[in-house]
């Protein structure tokens, strides 16, 4: 991991001069006048190459609206996204999807595999699509493949493989194009304990190994271990995550104004109701978690 990387957790930030993706002052407003929702206001973010960056936030603060317009697939309101050098936020509408097929690999949460082609037609297509075609194509779709240990998979169609094979196919498919950013929205969530970690794992691979910039937006805690930075977005705003309260069951910060309760004269907040059931079945089993931050600590 790049642990050394000089950062900035409100920001996400690092030193810029081989930065791979390049964020300041990014906004998306929905709506006009007094039913516009700014889902994201005002973000600054760097990955460098051999990074990876998590995203976390609850529900509905901007995450996914975040990472689709790092993927050029959302025009923001202000701001700018720029990828290996190039700012997608000017570029014409007819130039991204070239952009996209050149810089970036895409990995979702519900792995987005044609179910009428075969494993390896999946990741040839996306091979075509990046400019790759005929033999080369094959032998590239092989070579992925081979590398996510699919190749005894090749002919089979989606619905005969397991979630984390299936997630496999889509990482390989990710890197058809060779690029040098992967976006992953989500590509735990689907997946058991083992199948997870084996994807966080893989990531942190095309980090290291590749020296790709990953990007990730997730609720998943196990990916934390994986990851050189994580960000919490909030309400549009990145903010430090130790300035928030802390889950004393499950140890994750979450935002004031959840699920909370006052025991012994201290305000305790959760990340959801169950973890708070939890700890009221035995209280003195978990630390105290810290009051939450006042509304200027972001």
């Amino acid at each position: 991991m790049t642990a050394s990387t000089a950062s900035d957790t409100t920001t996400g930030t690092v030193d810029p001069g081989a930065a791979g993706v390049r964020v300041r002052g990014l906004t998306k407003v929905f709506g006009t006048g007094d039913t516009a929702v700014r889902a994201v206001d005002g973000v600054d973010l760097d990955a460098a190459p051999g990074e990876v960056v998590l995203v976390m936030g609850p529900s509905g603060s901007g995450k996914t609206t975040l990472l689709l317009m790092l993927g050029a697939l959302l025009r923001p309101t202000a701001g700018t996204v720029i990828l290996n050098g190039v700012d997608v936020t000017t570029a014409a509408d007819r130039q991204l999807p070239r952009l996209r097929a050149r810089h970036i690999g895409f990995v979702f949460q519900d792995f987005n595999l044609l179910s009428a082609l075969t494993v390896a037609e999946n990741v040839e297509l996306a091979c075509n699509l990046a400019g790759t075609r005929g033999t080369a194509a094959h032998h590239r779709a092989a070579d992925l493949l081979d590398r996510f240990d699919l190749s005894h998979r090749i002919r089979f169609k989606p619905h005969q493989l397991s979630g984390g094979e299936k997630q496999r196919v889509a990482l390989a498919r990710a890197l058809a194009n060779n690029p040098a950013i992967v976006l992953a929205d989500e590509p735990t969530a689907n997946l058991d304990s083992s199948h997870g970690l084996q994807v966080a794992r893989l990531l942190r691979q095309l980090a290291t190994t590749d020296q790709r910039a990953i990007i990730v937006v997730s609720h998943d805690e196990r990916l934390r271990p994986f990851a050189d930075r994580v960000l919490w977005l909030e309400d549009g705003h990145f903010r430090h995550l130790d300035q928030m309260p802390v889950d004393p069951v499950c140890g994750v910060p979450v935002p004031a104004g959840g699920p909370h309760l006052t025991h012994d004269g201290h305000d305790i907040w959760f990340c959801a109701d169950g973890c708070r059931d939890q700890y009221l079945t035995n209280p003195d089993r978990y630390p105290l978690a810290p009051a939450p931050p006042t509304s200027g600590s972001r």
